[in-house]
């Protein structure tokens, strides 16, 4: 729990830095993104499960707060192909955005933390005179578990 607690500190000295307050709205919100960290949460998702805690806090509320998070780069909005916008925070580890597989057949993600792309920012840099700030990297495929007959998580996800 302290580990969520410093990473909230972090986040509250991120706002201030920009301008902004770490209200009791944005502090359950944040929460409940370090909390469910490994799920990338919809905006709807985060809401169910703030309203949990805080039944008073309106949807509204929840998008404005994951809107300027993102805009500050605290959270990354992304969208693995499903058409819903999900939520995935930043890390101080790496210079960039950690990448992701994405099972196309039961739509299982996994994320890759190691950036592999370094060598090719160099190259990009040496050849382009193009200097890269960041970047993601989504590798779309199926796992061998849902190339055979039978995945289990396929069969969830077409019910």
């Amino acid at each position: 729990m302290a580990a969520l607690e410093d990473q909230l500190i972090k986040i509250n000295k991120q706002l201030l830095s920009k301008g902004y307050k770490l209200t009791s709205q944005r502090e359950a919100t944040v929460r409940i993104l370090l909390e469910y960290e490994q799920d990338h949460l919809s905006a709807e998702e985060v809401f169910m499960l703030v309203r949990e805690l805080h039944p008073d806090i309106g949807l509204a509320t929840v998008y404005r707060t994951l809107e300027l998070l993102a805009e500050l780069h605290i959270v990354e909005k992304m969208n693995f192909g499903d058409g819903v916008a999900r939520f995935d925070l930043r890390s101080d580890e790496n210079a960039h955005m950690h990448h992701h597989l994405i099972c196309t057949v039961c739509g299982r993600l996994k994320e890759i933390k190691e950036d592999w792309l370094g060598e090719l920012e160099q190259r990009l840099a040496r050849e382009y005179g193009f200097l890269v700030t960041d970047h993601r990297l989504e590798f779309t495929g199926t796992y061998a578990s849902c190339q055979r007959e039978g995945c289990k998580r396929a069969s969830k996800a077409v019910s």
